[in-house]
This record gives C-alpha cells, structure tokens and sequence, in this order.
C-alpha cells in the first residue's frame, strides 16, 4: 500500500455553478484536469470521491480510480475520510485532500506540500499564495494569517476568515483550497464535532485550528483559481488555453 493517497472530493451539486466538476476547459472536463495534474505529483495513490455517478463513471472511463461515496457528507474532508476507511482501510501515512475545483493546480505544488507534512512537524499542512488588494473584499477568497512570514518556509496558521473587517495586519495570504494531513490527524479531524466558527465561516478548517490542531502553511508563487462561478469558468478557459 502506497504511504500517501491523494483523494480528490467532488460532487455536482454546486449553488452558484451547476455540474461544475464537468464542465469543458479544453476539450477536458474540470475534474479530469485536477486528477491529471494530482498523477503528475508522482507521489502515491490518486482517487476522486463523489456521491455522483456520472463523475465516478468519467473518471474510470478515463483510467483513474473513484469511489462513489455517501451524499450525506457535510465537508470535502468527511468525503476524503470515507475513501481512506473504506476502500484504503486507512494505511496510508500521509493523505492529501485536493479540491476538485483548481484545474491550473501546479503538480509541483502538490508534491511540495506532500514533502512537508512527511517531515511531520506539524498535523495538517497547507497552502497559500500572496493576497491581491482586490481580493480583500471578496468574500469568496479564503484569507489565512500566519505566526511569521511564508515565502521562504512553512509558517503556523493562526486564523482563516472570509471577512472584509478583519483585521489583514502582518502575514495575510490567500489560502489554497489543499490539505495534507498525517494518519492519525485525518482520524482525529473527523471525529470532532463540527465547532462554532466552522459553521458560522463555513470554513471546515476551523474545527482543526479551534481544536488545537496545529496547521503550517507553505507558499505558492502562482495562484490557482478556484472556480465558483460562470465568470470564473471563462476566466480559466482563457488562462489555461493561453498556458497550452
């Protein structure tokens, strides 16, 4: 068994983007372009978890494996742990929990944050890039304060906020939507119960960070974008056919 399992969660039932996982970005859907680039981090064991056929039956077809999960997860995470009890009888050491929304995800990215959580100084590890002004409004983008500044290495979480009117002073980044958690991080994770500020930022990072659970986040230089909305969508179809 493979010591590091990368599961991707994905499902089709999106408020603002319907279908989002399958929609096209060069002749490819969205969820084919997030599982390639997780394969090309060459490290481990790559699944996609969903409660939704049609994504599980695209993916096989395509030669990558899925799981068709329970539709009664209320987090991403709680997806990826059903794949690790279930189909992986959780053995692997490390598992990643990659959104299946980044299809410009760099695979070197991946692979760096894997490298991290190996070196076990922290339970759950993640990523960030720099955070434009424009972005300090929108409450879409996921903000992450730092104990100390991350370009040059990992650095503790200490709050993550959607909030405008929060204060953005000292080391505020934009949070990448990649977890890595150790084995017995992702157990203990999912046997919490949801916590106060998770539910009111629906932000399920939360529950690890009101629970103590120490999370360090790493940089990234390029930002991959996050698809939530149409605009996004066009967005990500110029970019990636331009990078082509």
């Amino acid at each position: 068994m493979n010591n590091v399992a990368i599961i991707i969660p994905s499902r089709l039932q999106a408020k603002r983007l319907p279908n989002k996982p399958l929609k096209m970005i060069n002749n490819k859907e969205m969820i084919l372009h997030v599982h390639d680039a997780a394969v090309k981090a060459e490290e481990g064991i790559v699944y996609v978890a969903s409660p939704d056929n049609k994504i599980v039956e695209l993916v096989k077809k395509n030669g990558g494996k899925a799981i068709l999960t329970s539709n009664n997860h209320l987090t991403g995470t709680d997806r990826v742990y059903e794949v690790f009890e279930k189909e992986l009888n959780k053995e692997p050491e490390f598992i990643i929990n990659l959104q299946g929304d980044m299809p410009n995800i760099n695979p070197g990215a991946i692979k760096g944050l894997i490298n991290h959580i190996k070196k076990k100084t922290c339970e759950i590890g993640t990523l960030a890039s720099n955070l434009e002004k424009s972005d300090y409004l929108e409450t879409n983008v996921v903000k992450v304060k730092t104990k100390n500044t991350i370009e040059q290495d990992f650095s503790e979480a200490v709050d993550f906020f959607r909030a405008s009117n929060q204060n953005l002073d000292g080391f505020t980044y934009h949070h990448i939507g990649i977890y890595a958690f150790t084995n017995k991080a992702l157990i203990r994770y999912v046997e919490l119960k949801r916590s106060k500020l998770e539910t009111e930022r629906q932000l399920e990072q939360m529950r690890a960070l009101e629970n103590k659970m120490k999370i360090e986040v790493g940089f990234i230089k390029e930002c991959p974008l996050s698809v939530d909305t149409g605009k996004d969508l066009e967005k990500i179809k110029k970019l990636m056919e331009n990078n082509e």
